[in-house]
């Protein structure tokens, strides 16, 4: 068999080995939590703080990252992003493995201290 000889100019990128605009193969699994109409994706904070939308392409990755009942939903990234641009959140994030916790409400601690008596 001859090896695949074709030319910089028959790649899909040309010879751009990393190219940027680069998407996933197939739908990705979408993080999702009940909305008004249905569903609604889930927006995370990158560590720097700024909003991005997440994607994970295989249902096993989201599980680790978030558990197993969270509930997702496949988009394409184009229409993860269609999604999440309105919104202002021009990033998003495939496969993130690390996630903090949803905080928990904090409960105000009132301090008790006794009643001073003034005459």
């Amino acid at each position: 068999m001859i090896p695949d000889r074709r030319s910089f100019d028959d790649r899909p990128y040309g010879d751009d080995p990393e190219p940027s605009d680069r998407s996933p193969a197939g739908p990705l699994y979408v993080p999702v939590r009940p909305g008004p109409s249905g569903c609604a994706a889930r927006l995370f904070r990158t560590p720097l703080g700024d909003r991005t939308a997440v994607g994970f392409t295989t249902e096993r990755r989201l599980t680790a990252a978030l558990g197993p009942g969270q509930t997702w939903i496949r988009l394409s990234e184009p229409a993860l992003r269609a999604l999440t641009t309105p919104l202002g959140v021009t990033t998003v994030t495939l496969d993130p493995q690390f996630t903090a916790p949803v905080p928990l409400p904090v409960t105000p601690v009132t301090p008790h201290f006794p009643a001073v008596r003034i005459a």
